[in-house]
């Protein structure tokens, strides 16, 4: 999954306002725990990824996800021995002693597998949507070296993966069986000492070898910010105001031990519709999209 630049409002805002935005899903999954707020934060990445244009690469993450967040319920509900109700006992059982799983440990499991699965997605979202290539240069004035390291290898690990897939598909054209995965690894890391000493050569032409780092005054100007840059700036905001004051102010509150507690009222809807809201009312502007 790598970015590529789609006709959407999200990749025309800059990359500040992009990773700001995904950030601010991801810090409000992490604050919260209450299951209709997780829920309205979940349809904000996946319809966010929709109107992106960006599904299939959310679908492709979530088969592996859901794998995930299963063993992450599953695994909480087996170890946490907290909480009032039992729902299943196994007895005495060899080096574990007297088992039980509680509905309570169980909820809570079920909490953080979807809040992996929103922080999975959140990942898959800013990776494709974010250029990597803009975001690096924000850093630039930091550390230039540094910058330009990390831009070659988020262009060279996908450029592997390419070469990896075209291999594949040459060999589905002979006779005989698949290579295995290592054999493809092999092949299409074989070449990777001469392509870096390609790449160090053409940097080295181009003058990055004696280049010093940039001073503050050199560059053209910094255009100002879009709509679509102040718009996914603004929902972010939003979405971190509303999920930390909700926490603070217990009208989002969740209690798993030693009994379930679940705020549901009418403030935990109007919350989390609000937060629904605001997350896709920057896709509503469509002006400007570059396409």
């Amino acid at each position: 999954m790598i970015y590529r630049r789609r006709p959407s409002p999200l990749h025309s805002a800059r990359a500040a306002a992009a990773s700001g935005w995904c950030a601010a899903l991801a810090v409000a999954t992490l604050v919260v725990s209450n299951p209709l707020m997780l829920g309205a934060l979940l349809l904000s990445v996946a319809l966010g990824g929709v109107l992106a244009g960006v599904r299939y690469e959310l679908g492709r993450a979530l088969r592996w996800a859901l794998p995930v967040a299963l063993a992450i319920a599953v695994i909480n509900a087996l170890v946490t021995r907290d909480g009032l109700t039992v729902i299943w006992r196994f007895g005495n059982l060899p080096v574990i002693g007297y088992s039980y799983i509680t509905a309570e440990a169980t909820a809570y499991g079920a909490i953080l597998g979807l809040r992996a699965v929103i922080l999975i997605l959140c990942g898959v979202l800013y990776t494709t949507c974010v250029d990597p290539d803009e975001l690096l240069g924000m850093f630039r004035r930091v550390s230039y070296r540094s910058a330009l390291s990390a831009t070659l290898a988020t262009r060279l690990v996908p450029l592997l993966g390419r070469d990896a897939r075209h291999l594949t598909d040459a060999q589905r054209c002979r006779p005989g069986r698949p290579p295995s995965r290592a054999a493809l690894m092999r092949a299409a890391t074989s070449n990777l000492l001469d392509r870096a000493l390609d790449v160090a050569a053409a940097l080295e032409v181009r003058g990055y070898a004696t280049a010093r780092r940039p001073g503050r005054d050199v560059g053209p100007g910094v255009p100002a910010w879009s709509r679509h840059d102040l718009g996914f700036t603004a929902s972010g905001l939003v979405i971190l105001a509303l999920t930390i004051g909700g926490r603070v102010a217990g009208l989002i509150g969740f209690s798993a031990y030693p009994s379930l507690s679940v705020a549901t009222g009418a403030s935990a809807v109007v919350l989390s519709a609000a937060v629904l809201v605001c997350s896709l009312a920057p896709f509503a502007d469509r002006r400007g999209v570059v396409r």
